[in-house]
């Protein structure tokens, strides 16, 4: 699994990155913070994918804050490089809380599996 992991995240990572930098049109779907929806789930999934990258290693809070950083870093390059698109704090707090949750999520499965593993 960590070798299709590691290409998932790699793959995500850059889909975010142009889904970021890149000028899109208006949603067909909208709603009152749809936007900060999708960055949490956008960073659920890429925390995800990173912990399961390093499931063996005791890195898990390293990645989860490499991956918030991440979203900062999309955040600001969005206000360098484009001029249609902006820096938000509530995208940046978004990506932090879907990352947060992806820790969480995780951990809570690793318990789980531990638990299991020990009453066999």
């Amino acid at each position: 699994m960590k070798g299709k992991s590691l290409y998932l995240a790699i793959a995500v990572t850059i889909i975010i990155a142009i889904l970021s930098l890149i000028k899109i049109g208006k949603q067909p779907i909208s709603f009152t913070y749809l936007d900060k929806v999708e960055h949490a789930i956008a960073y659920f999934v890429l925390g995800f994918l990173w912990l399961l990258t390093f499931i063996k290693r005791d890195v898990k809070v390293i990645v989860i804050i490499t991956v918030a950083l991440y979203g900062v870093l999309l955040e600001v390059l969005q206000s360098e490089l484009t001029n249609y698109r902006t820096f938000d704090y509530m995208d940046m707090l978004a990506n932090t809380f879907g990352a947060l949750l992806a820790f969480m999520v995780f951990k809570f499965i690793e318990k789980k599996q531990f638990k299991l593993l020990n009453s066999l």
